[in-house]
């Protein structure tokens, strides 16, 4: 009986021969270098994105989003232990090329993650970097197949002949677990350009600035009438006290509603 066939790929950078070894998934091209990714029967670039925060840097970042204004107040000041892990987590990148020449980035997990908002991470093509095998240990492996992630897009109504180029891209996450008022959060700090991804976290409440929001409202609305129950009740004469007294009232009122509204941000 005669030998199976050696299963061969081509590099995407320079067509070279490529044959890995039976379940193999990451080759590095021996006449190019390029590190590429094999996905069934398709070749596509392996890049990563090279991390330019430390772990104390990506902290002061949490910090600073902790006790901005989606949070809860002083967010930063209440939580308990903070967890820090880091980690490349794989992620597919799509290229997309729409009716008028108009380039689009498009993201997809490459792997199972609660954090969805990975989506919204910035890949400029500038930075990415031929992905380097000494990253391994700190790579998490992709578990979610190139079609899988091509399906998410038609799903989006992008078809495949929109796709000019796609890749795998291990991005650098900073990844912070901490606790508030007894309920686990998970909060994501991309290691190149600090921004925060979480989609759930303890948030401001919004029924007091609606509630502020409401009262401010009707009470301008009633102050408005003023003049004009003046002027139904004495004329002329009666619209001008109505305009006086709203004006004196509207100041008033708009003092007092400044400090509450000062005295509900400061609370919550």
């Amino acid at each position: 009986m005669s030998e199976s066939p050696a299963t061969t790929f081509r590099c995407t950078q320079c067509a070279g021969e490529l044959h890995p070894d039976e379940g193999q998934m990451f080759v590095t091209c021996p006449y190019c270098s390029s590190t590429v990714y094999l996905d069934k029967s398709r070749v596509v670039f392996h890049w990563y994105l090279a991390p330019t925060l430390d772990g104390q840097k990506a902290r002061a970042g949490l910090a600073r989003w902790m006790a901005g204004n989606q949070t809860v107040k002083d967010l930063d000041q209440k939580v308990g232990d903070v967890r820090q892990g880091f980690h490349y987590f794989p992620v597919w990148y799509f290229k997309r090329r729409r009716s008028g020449g108009k380039e689009e980035i498009l993201l997809e997990p490459a792997a199972a993650t609660s954090v969805s908002e990975i989506k919204r991470v910035r890949l400029p093509a500038g930075d990415l970097r031929k992905y380097d095998p000494a990253l391994d240990d700190q790579a998490q492996p992709p578990t979610v197949p190139l079609d899988a992630a091509m399906n998410w897009l038609k799903e989006r109504q992008i078809q495949p002949d929109e796709i000019v180029e796609s890749a795998l891209v291990h991005v650098p996450l900073y990844v912070f677990k901490y606790v508030y008022n007894k309920e686990s959060y998970t909060a994501v700090v991309e290691g190149a350009t600090g921004t925060v991804l979480a989609n759930i976290f303890p948030a401001k409440a919004e029924a007091p600035y609606v509630a502020v929001a409401g009262l401010t409202a009707g009470t301008f609305l009633c102050l408005a009438t003023l003049p004009i129950i003046g002027a139904l009740a004495y004329g002329g004469e009666g619209l001008g006290i109505g305009v006086l007294a709203m004006l004196g009232l509207g100041l008033l009122a708009l003092l007092a509603l400044f400090v509450l509204a000062t005295w509900v941000a400061s609370k919550i």
